[in-house]
């Protein structure tokens, strides 16, 4: 299994997270121009141009800021979440740098690199300025310490380039210029007085460092799912390339013909089947009340009310209609009236038929020998 250190080197351990003007990277090699979001691997070299800008977050948090002119290598990078074994070497090479450290200065050792000293960080924010033109007796390296943006401070440790302690800053707005010896004496770190024009320039660029780890944290996650979503591997993915996934990515309509998403091949669609349906059995579309419906979606003329038909099963007295049968009645509709047709000029009509009389019974005729006179 391979170690932490020798995995970083394949895989980011960090992003652009701002940058205003040009700034390129020294990757295997090549040249490369900067934009937001690029990632930073093991033993690159970014630097900024004239009046350029060039914010760099990490994986754990630890941000850079470079100011124009400056360049910084990742000499080593070992970080692991939730590790105690983490660490982190990086080197000033030229111009004004400001940090603020991470879970690496928490957790492990963050250690930076500068042409005359070497710089432990424990937890806090710091600025460096290596002079362009090579260190001498007019041009010192210059070590700041300033709060972290909650206002804490923290320490930083001061040696030489052998390792020998040369003193250590604990207090906010102090700082160490490393001064070459005279005849071949070791350099010393000599307290530097910070004027009140250096401060206010100084506490601009803290607040840019800040400010670029704020956003860097929430690009580092970003990349971070991005590659999770992408491993490495997927055909026609270039090594070392992380694809950009497409935010808000919006679903095509469904064309006529195409299935529907999530229905298998081969199968058929249609209307989802009832509640309460026996498995297999065809179902039919019905409107809200329980009518059937027709394919062009209005209920079937002369469909019967289900609510009005339960209505009459349950008026129906048991056993009509057959045992065992149930009769469903439709809902009695008012018998309108026949329209006369209109009379037509020149035509008789012939009058409406009188309504029959009842026949009268007729008298009975009178018996033979009853109610006749003698003659005498």
């Amino acid at each position: 299994m391979p170690s932490p250190a020798l995995a970083a080197a394949d895989e980011p351990i960090g992003n652009v997270a701002t940058l205003t003007g040009t700034a390129t990277v020294i990757h295997n090699k090549n040249s490369i121009a900067l934009k937001q979001k690029d990632d930073i691997f093991l033993n690159d070299t970014v630097q900024t141009s004239t009046d350029a800008s060039l914010g760099v977050t990490f994986n754990d948090g630890t941000t850079f800021h470079l100011s124009a002119n400056a360049r910084i290598t990742i000499d080593s990078y070992v970080y692991e979440e939730g590790g105690s074994k983490n660490a982190g070497q990086f080197g000033i090479g030229k111009g004004t740098v400001a940090f603020v450290a991470a879970s690496l200065a928490k957790t492990g050792d963050m250690h930076i690199n500068t042409p005359t000293s070497v710089l432990g960080i424990r937890g806090t924010t710091g600025l460096v300025e290596v002079p362009e033109g090579g260190v001498t007796a007019a041009n010192n390296v210059n070590i700041k310490l300033y709060p972290d943006a909650d206002g804490r401070v923290g320490q930083i440790e001061v040696n030489d380039r052998q390792g020998a302690r040369l003193g250590t800053l604990t207090q906010g707005a102090s700082g160490f210029s490393i001064r070459p010896g005279t005849g071949g004496a070791r350099f010393a770190a000599v307290p530097l007085a910070i004027s009140p024009q250096q401060a206010a320039r100084d506490q601009g660029i803290v607040r840019q460092v800040h400010a670029a780890q704020t956003v860097g944290r929430q690009i580092v996650t970003e990349q971070r799912a991005i590659r999770r979503a992408n491993p490495p591997g997927q055909p026609g993915r270039p090594p070392g390339q992380q694809p950009r996934l497409q935010p808000n990515q919006q679903q095509q309509p469904r064309q006529p013909g195409q299935p529907q998403p999530g229905t298998k091949k081969g199968e058929k669609q249609g209307t989802a089947p009832q509640p309460g349906a026996p498995k297999g059995e065809k179902q039919t579309p019905t409107t809200p009340n329980g009518q059937k419906q027709t394919p062009g979606g209005a209920p079937s003329p002369g469909a019967p009310n289900r609510q009005g038909n339960q209505q009459d099963q349950q008026r129906q007295p048991p056993g009509a209609g057959g045992q065992g049968a149930t009769t469903t009645q439709h809902q009695l509709q008012p018998k309108q009236p026949a329209v006369q047709p209109p009379p037509t000029p020149g035509v008789q009509h012939p009058a409406a038929a009188p309504h029959p009389q009842p026949k009268q019974p007729r008298p009975s005729a009178p018996q033979k020998g009853k109610g006749k006179k003698h003659l005498p």
